[in-house]
């Protein structure tokens, strides 16, 4: 998969395109794992790249995806390692909570309507568990890396109570399905509009 990404690369940039790479690598439970991972990647990159003329010219950046709750507990140490986070919400909603995306879906109605869960959290992110792990991942990954650039990659990414809490997370941004763009586009420019107003109601309270 790495060969093949980077000759991909190779093929663009002799075709006078300028890319820059972000190779992922998912579920990793520790930074152990994700080092294992990334040497391989590197590797290949840096074997396809010298072969091409590129090697030292052509950017990439190895990050990892947190979909594993240890990987978010850990993500300081993670951090040390990666370039970038993206949260997959999908398997992480799946791993903290206990619960099979497939097999929720049997028992979500009776779920919903007696208010055991406020929400679907396969639709709606799950701020009260599962976003204090993304919160700590965030604050701990940044301690470690202040540039780390995070985001999240799923379903969430499309629902507006969930866009508004990545951005009041810190988190640069959300990807989704191409039909809830529109959506996450409108949901993130009202969280960062709120966010002014409520930073300029408190300066002048101070």
């Amino acid at each position: 998969q790495a060969r093949a990404i980077f000759e991909a690369v190779v093929i663009v940039a002799k075709k006078g395109k300028t890319v820059i790479p972000e190779v992922m690598i998912p579920l990793i439970g520790s930074v152990e794992e994700l080092k294992n991972q990334k040497e391989i990647v590197v590797r290949v990159a840096e074997e396809v790249l010298e072969k091409a003329g590129l090697k030292g010219k052509q950017k990439y950046m190895v990050g990892t995806m947190i979909e594993i709750p240890r990987a978010a507990l850990t993500a300081d140490r993670v951090a040390t390692e990666a370039e970038f986070f993206s949260f997959g919400t999908n398997d992480l909603t799946q791993t903290t909570m206990g619960l099979s995306r497939d097999d929720y879906t049997k028992f979500s109605k009776e779920y919903e309507d007696k208010k055991i869960f406020k929400a679907d959290p396969f639709g709606s992110l799950d701020q009260e568990g599962v976003g204090k792990l993304i919160k700590l991942a965030v604050q701990l990954g940044r301690s470690t890396n202040p540039d780390l650039e995070i985001g999240i990659c799923g379903e969430h990414g499309g629902d507006p109570a969930s866009v508004e809490f990545c951005y009041n997370a810190g988190m640069n941004y959300v990807s989704c399905s191409p039909y809830r763009v529109p959506i996450a586009r409108l949901a993130a420019a009202q969280a960062a509009i709120q966010k002014g107003e409520a930073s300029s109601e408190a300066n002048r309270t101070a």
